[in-house]
């Protein structure tokens, strides 16, 4: 044989080497992983670890929900959807809670990846069914695809943006084809699709809203809907896949109903005379105080605060940069001065939360310390286009002594304001163009209100006029999607493996968007670059490298007045409800909750959705 034919015979079986290594990765698995790290579940597991398979079934868990619904479609940006509606849907997988980012088959038995992540194949399990007995198949997955791409909100086009083709490659096979190889988080992502059925929806409008129930293929169904009042669902009895190893020990209660509540004042007097079974409270001062009653003195309300190990993310005062007066960092970061959290922590909240300083808050992505050599790496490229103090300084939120004077922030806000052209006339702030710096708080929440007055207060002592407007729940969530305002209180929550969301919060390209989370308005191409970059990371350790930039950046352009947190569920729970031991590690796990056998509920029902005071 001749140096080159054996040359080449090599090459050819290197090439066929390379080609069964392929073809070995991307065998069909039970689960796949963010970085293709064992799942944490082998392929024969029976049951999760943190449920109890041997649950007792029955009885009704009663919920509450806030402010009203009229419409029982989740996945479009009109309306104000039902809470719990997603019970009534199946998804192509499982996200496990107690692992950072893995995916467990579902509707799909089996998914197939590609080795650079090109693609992802999902294999329908042959008994999935809808609640009318039609197969769950694969052309309902690529109508569902394609629906809350063209007629969803516009998170999925987010989302799903890195998706070339969908294609059923036969009744219980899809594939999904990537127009960029390396996005780890896309093949799971789209796992997470809740699949709709085709043949119901292909004769009625998926963009318009409505309170006809739909049809689903998962635990629940619904089964009364009272119009903004109420909403009860029925555990499917011959559930497909009420046997499944991710299913077992989940969805013990026959019905869950939920009742709405104007306010969250109201909603806590009717849970303590037993209206309604478990409530995660969000307040600090009715949790310290707002409980008081016989039925928690005699042990039949629980009171307990779980551990909660997820990312809180940014919770803070969102500035709208479309507004002229927040185009200017310095005056963003004046306005921030004057939010005193150490005083509201000591008056308002009973001293129970935090203060948040990342946009990955409670997480190891938290930009805590100085940026490490990974990072600097990450962020030359963008020195001149991103604050200076990105690559020299920690960011910290101003800290004041809580007595309620804040000499030193009102002096450092008033010489940033001073450096942005800003003046003092006639006891008012007033702009190079003249016209005041005034503006106004957009809000649902009436307990807020006792938040942001001081606020006012501190603001209106350097002549900063703060208007406080609080409209119903829809008003709030219309003037949100049309970017009609000017500050608003907002929440990016954050997973343990962050990814395309970050583009719908962050992006340019969601500026626009209506419904997307880019409530600030960004439109920076460093930030942009940083987004991206984050979505292609190849390790755990690239991630987290990554997001610090990400936060460092997003934290130094002043773009929130960041509030506070707390790193516990805080849930309060009438006696006859049980739970298993040990919640997961990143949720409390409501729906592995189950009914005290023979239990009766504290009292009688709430009243009517149909009585005036049912809210």
């Amino acid at each position: 044989m001749s140096k080159t034919l054996r040359t080449r015979c090599l090459q050819g079986c290197g090439a066929l080497l390379l080609s069964l290594a392929g073809l070995a990765l991307a065998e069909p698995r039970h689960a796949i992983t963010l970085y293709d790290e064992p799942a944490k579940y082998p392929a024969d597991f029976k049951h999760f670890d943190w449920v109890n398979p041997d649950a007792p079934k029955g009885g009704d868990l009663r919920l509450a929900g806030l402010g009203g619904f009229d419409s029982l479609n989740p996945f479009i940006p009109r309306g104000n959807a039902a809470d719990q509606v997603g019970l009534i849907y199946d998804s192509l997988t499982y996200h496990s809670p107690d692992e950072p980012f893995t995916e467990y088959g579902l509707l799909a038995e089996k998914i197939e990846k590609a080795p650079d992540n090109s693609y992802v194949r999902f294999y329908l399990n042959p008994k999935a069914r809808f609640h009318d007995g039609k197969p769950v198949t694969a052309d309902d997955v690529v109508f569902t695809f394609e629906t809350l791409v063209k007629h969803g909100d516009p998170m999925y086009r987010h989302y799903y943006a890195d998706v070339a083709k969908v294609e059923a490659e036969d009744s219980q096979r899809v594939r999904f084809d990537f127009k960029h190889p390396g996005n780890r988080e896309l093949p799971l992502i789209l796992g997470q699709i809740q699949v709709l059925p085709k043949h119901w929806w292909e004769n009625r409008k998926f963009s318009e809203t409505s309170l006809e129930p739909p049809l689903g293929s998962g635990p629940y169904r619904i089964a009364k809907v009272s119009a903004g009042r109420s909403i009860r669902y029925e555990r499917v009895k011959d559930w497909w896949g009420q046997d499944l190893p991710v299913n077992r020990g989940y969805y013990n209660f026959d019905s869950v109903t939920v009742d709405y509540y104007r306010d969250m004042s109201v909603s806590l007097e009717a849970f303590k005379a037993g209206q309604f079974d478990f409530n995660l409270e969000y307040s600090a001062k009715d949790w310290a105080t707002g409980y008081q009653c016989p039925a928690l003195e005699e042990g039949r309300i629980i009171k307990q605060a779980l551990p909660n190990r997820n990312p809180t993310g940014m919770q803070g005062f969102a500035f709208n940069i479309r507004r002229p007066i927040f185009q200017d960092r310095r005056v963003r970061e004046a306005i921030a001065l004057l939010f005193d959290f150490e005083w509201a922590n000591k008056q308002l909240f009973f001293g129970s939360y935090k203060r948040t300083s990342s946009f990955f808050e409670n997480s190891e992505m938290a930009s805590h310390q100085l940026p490490t050599e990974a990072e600097l790496k990450i962020l030359e490229p963008l020195r001149g286009k991103v604050p200076d103090e990105v690559f020299t300084q920690v960011f910290q939120p101003p800290v004041s002594d809580g007595s309620g004077i804040i000499r030193e922030q009102k002096r450092r806000a008033y010489q940033l304001l001073t450096e942005a052209g800003f003046k003092i006339e006639n006891d008012r702030m007033v702009g190079p163009d003249g016209k005041p710096l005034a503006f106004e708080f957009l809000t649902a929440q009436a307990n807020l209100e006792r938040v942001v007055l001081p606020f006012k207060r501190n603001l209106a002592e350097l002549g900063i006029d703060l208007t406080i407007r609080r409209v119903d729940v829809s008003q709030y969530i219309n003037r949100l999607r049309s970017r009609d305002f000017d500050m608003i209180p907002a929440t990016w929550g954050q997973s343990n493996s962050p990814g395309n969301e970050q583009m719908e919060f962050w992006h340019s390209r969601s500026a626009d968007s209506p419904g997307s989370r880019n409530f600030i308005g960004l439109r920076d191409p460093a930030i942009d670059a940083l987004v991206e970059s984050l979505i292609r990371a190849d390790s755990r350790q690239s991630l987290i490298d990554h997001a610090r930039a990400l936060d460092r950046v997003l934290l130094w352009g002043h773009y929130v007045v960041p509030n506070y947190y707390v790193d516990s569920y805080r849930v309060a729970y009438w006696n006859h409800l049980q739970r298993p031991a040990t919640p997961p590690k990143y949720d409390y796990g409501l729906m592995t909750w189950w009914r005290k056998p023979g239990t009766e509920p504290a009292s009688q029902p709430a009243p009517s959705p149909t009585e005036p005071d049912a809210q």
